[in-house]
């Protein structure tokens, strides 16, 4: 199978886990490699599973070992995971280091779904909010407007307001829809660039509450990662370099590039740390300063991860509770602004129509 080919196969994060999980059980079991693969691709109902086994299979038979050929798919298996597994077949620890492997996969997909989780609600507010808003100003009050009109009285500013955004949005509403929806698919490919990217995920980092979510976020991840390596008995140079390759934050990636290269000069972990605390905090460079003194780093590492986990959760827990008053005085505003522009010419025009 072409590596053109192989590009346009993918698996989902539990289907990944899977096939961690039951290969370590199989090879735990005693059953030779090759037949614990066949004995997964006849159990496999994913056709992009089967196809990747049916080449995994082809290539193991022949002498290669799995980290090789897994590595053909580096969009699907990146190279932490090749690594551990490559590991753990150099070691004779293959079946450990598959577990280990599906334990992190899934802490890191339950630890991403409940960031996005915590960020469904505030999305669904204000898109409601500005929902309603639109309905009522583009539908409900021009039929309203011509009772305005045709009484010849002075209007509140509110209402002025209102009218030339209901007129706008009555005769431009569709390039504004075709401007917002241009708008977010240039700011996706922007995004894409590095420098764009490194730069607004610093700014995500200052945001507050939302900065310490994601900055705890991308601290467990890391540590966890970086634990594992090292339990793996993968040398720290080379374990800080995967941790690198495997985040998606670039701010952290090129920290940790850069921790790589300082290690590699004979500096401790620390030192890089404890120049830039905004991005790792005081207590997470004096615990790793412990854990290299004691030489239980990956241990700390590991506790560190659980550590930044259970902030995330408390924080993701919170999140709605810190954030819907601010959210219900925005759709208070919106609504309110939009209710006292009709209803204020209405009161004036009936004290007007009272009999003195």
């Amino acid at each position: 199978m072409s590596n053109f080919f192989n590009s346009f196969i993918s698996l989902s994060t539990k289907e990944k886990t899977l096939f961690a999980k039951r290969l370590s059980f199989l090879i735990k079991s005693g059953v030779p490699i090759i037949q614990s693969l066949r004995i997964l691709q006849k159990q496999s109902s994913s056709t992009s599973r089967s196809k990747i086994l049916d080449q995994v299979i082809h290539d193991v038979s022949n002498g290669q070992f799995l980290s090789t050929s897994l590595a053909k798919f580096g969009h699907i298996f990146d190279q932490f995971a090749i690594n551990l597994i490559k590991i753990g077949e150099e070691s004779g620890t293959l079946d450990a280091n598959l577990e280990y492997l599906a334990d992190e996969m899934k802490k890191k997909h339950l630890l991403r779904r409940k960031v996005i989780g915590a960020m469904v609600y505030p999305v669904f507010i204000i898109i409601a909010t500005l929902g309603i808003a639109g309905l009522l100003t583009v539908y409900i009050f021009p039929k309203i407007l011509p009772i305005f009109a045709s009484l010849n009285v002075n209007l509140p500013i509110t209402t002025r307001i209102l009218i030339w955004v209901s007129d706008f949005l009555s005769k431009w509403g569709w390039a504004v829809g075709i401007g917002l929806v241009a708008a977010v698919i240039g700011w996706l490919f922007l995004l894409r660039l590095p420098n764009v990217r490194h730069a607004f995920e610093k700014v995500v980092f200052r945001l507050p509450l939302i900065g310490s979510i994601s900055q705890n976020y991308h601290m467990a991840n890391f540590c966890r990662t970086l634990g594992l390596l090292l339990k793996s008995d993968i040398r720290i140079v080379r374990a800080f370099a995967i941790a690198s390759e495997t985040t998606s934050n670039l701010v952290y990636r090129r920290a940790l590039q850069n921790i790589s290269g300082e290690v590699n000069k004979g500096e401790s972990i620390t030192s890089y740390m404890e120049k830039h605390p905004r991005l790792f905090p005081h207590i997470l460079s004096q615990m790793l300063a412990i854990g290299e003194a004691t030489g239980r780093l990956d241990e700390t590492l590991i506790y560190l991860s659980e550590l930044y986990e259970n902030e995330v959760d408390e924080m993701t827990k919170n999140l709605s509770t810190v954030i819907e008053p601010a959210l219900m005085v925005f759709m208070g505003i919106i609504v309110g602004f939009i209710a006292v522009s009709i209803i204020t010419p209405i009161y004036e025009i009936t004290q007007h129509l009272q009999p003195k």
